[in-house]
C-alpha cells in the first residue's frame, strides 16, 4: 500500500489540522488599496516585526520608510499612475520593499524572474 494512503491520524484531527488552521478568511476594507493597508498596520504597530528573511528583520516602521525612499524616487523617474514598473530580484526584504514602493508610487507592478533568460523578461517588458 502506498505510504501516501496510509491514515496515520484520526479523522477528526486530520480534519482539525488541514481544514480549521487553514481557514484564514478574514474580511477587510477591499475598497482601499494593499499598501494603504500597509500604511494602517504601520501606525498601528511601527516597532512590531513585519518582515523576516533570512537574518534580516525589518519593523513596520523600517520596512515603510524604505518603501517611501524608494516610491518618491521612483516617482522623481517618471513613474505615473498605472504604469508597468518592472522588478528583477530575488525573493528577499529588497523585494518586498521594491513591491510596497511600486504601488505607493501608483505604479502597477511587473514581477520578473530572475532565473528567466534575458529573451523572455524582453518579452515579457514588451508586451508590459
Amino acid at each position: 500500500q502506498p505510504v501516501e494512503r496510509i491514515d496515520i491520524l484520526p479523522a477528526a484531527e486530520r480534519g482539525y489540522l488541514l481544514e480549521e488552521l487553514n481557514r484564514t478568511e478574514a474580511a477587510y476594507p477591499s475598497e482601499r488599496c494593499i499598501h494603504e493597508l500597509f500604511e494602517a498596520q504601520v501606525r498601528r504597530a511601527p516597532e512590531a516585526v513585519a518582515l523576516v528573511h533570512e537574518n534580516e528583520r525589518l519593523s513596520y516602521g523600517e520596512l515603510n520608510a524604505r518603501a517611501n525612499r524608494l516610491a518618491h524616487h521612483l516617482i522623481a523617474l517618471g513613474v505615473r499612475p498605472d504604469q508597468p514598473v518592472g522588478i528583477c530580484v530575488e525573493r528577499s526584504a529588497a523585494m518586498v520593499v521594491g513591491l510596497l514602493a511600486i504601488l505607493k508610487a501608483g505604479g502597477a507592478y511587473l514581477p520578473l524572474d530572475p532565473a528567466y533568460p534575458s529573451a523572455r523578461l524582453r518579452q515579457v517588458l514588451g508586451d508590459a
